[in-house]
């Protein structure tokens, strides 16, 4: 694992994710999903969702630090909004 430069955040943001995984094939096993039709208009299921709310959460980032020199805290904290909103209503 020397290929990357770990970094409490790294591994903390890697370690959340790996955790956030687990948890979703634990509940697919124990309740299976079904796809739903939300604001985007096909069927997802909660791992599609899941995978396009982090998709969406790296393009804020990188638009932030892109268009920005603030701290990167207001981005995360519009991140955690918008996977919550992708969640619970894509």
């Amino acid at each position: 694992m020397s290929w990357m430069y770990w970094t409490a955040p790294t591994a903390l943001l890697f370690g959340s994710v790996a955790a956030a995984l687990a948890a979703l094939t634990i509940l697919e096993v124990r309740s299976p999903s079904v796809p739903r039709r939300g604001l985007l208009g096909l069927p997802t299921t909660r791992g599609d969702r899941f995978f396009l709310g982090l998709l969406a959460a790296a393009a804020v980032h990188l638009a932030w630090v892109g268009a920005t020199d603030l701290p990167a805290w207001p981005a995360l904290a519009i991140s955690v909004v918008l996977m919550a909103a992708i969640g619970r209503y894509a």
